[in-house]
């Protein structure tokens, strides 16, 4: 599928918010994918298309990840939002016919992060925290780090302690992978500055 036409889709199905919403992600993931040298006609899809399984609600998500199989732990039953990101890749999968795997990784990852993600996933997770029409408080360094600076990790480690930091005032239930994700981030970087340590010795 060309992206015009996932474009045209989305407007079709979904808000206008909807749709402006993964034209802003699309496009963010786009420019984020040229400044760190992966494919960013890749990215921009992927981004493009991140939300797909939001054009369902939680009801209807919770029963097609148990129709088809799709992994479903206590604290997605308790918060089935969440499962609009693997529910939404399993949808492009099989309905749409998208066959990418790292594509696909990218939006099953992009609400909650893993320990293991491709730069494709990173580059997703992270556009979707900062395209354009987010506004709200802290945002606007978390898209310093990541285009002026060049530093990717702290962006995302910034991103995902926010989200964690937003999703605990709210007293919702923490996924554990957003958990893993964060702790991941923090020993890649602190693996860097040993490095570095090293190196200046």
């Amino acid at each position: 599928m060309q992206r015009e036409t996932a474009r045209e889709l989305l407007q079709a199905k979904g808000s206008t918010r909807f749709y402006r919403h993964g034209r802003g992600v699309e496009r963010t993931a786009f420019l984020l994918a040229k400044k760190y040298g992966i494919d960013a006609e890749k990215a921009a899809f992927a981004g493009l298309m991140h939300d797909y399984g939001k054009l369902y609600n939680e009801e209807e998500l919770l029963r097609l990840a148990r129709k088809h199989g799709i992994p479903v732990n206590p604290v997605m039953v308790q918060e089935p939002a969440l499962l609009h990101a693997p529910v939404g890749a399993w949808l492009l999968e099989h309905e749409l016919g998208l066959q990418d795997r790292e594509m696909l990784d990218a939006v099953r990852h992009h609400t909650t992060g893993a320990a293991e993600m491709s730069m494709l996933s990173r580059i997703v997770y992270l556009a979707d925290f900062i395209e354009p029409g987010r506004r709200f408080k802290g945002v606007k360094e978390v898209r310093e780090l990541a285009f002026s600076r060049k530093q990717l990790e702290k962006a995302l480690l910034t991103a995902v302690e926010m989200t964690i930091h937003n999703v605990m005032q709210k007293g919702k239930l923490l996924h554990e992978a957003s958990i893993d994700f964060r702790n991941s981030l923090i020993l890649s970087l602190r693996e860097k500055e040993l490095e570095g340590s090293h190196g200046e010795g």
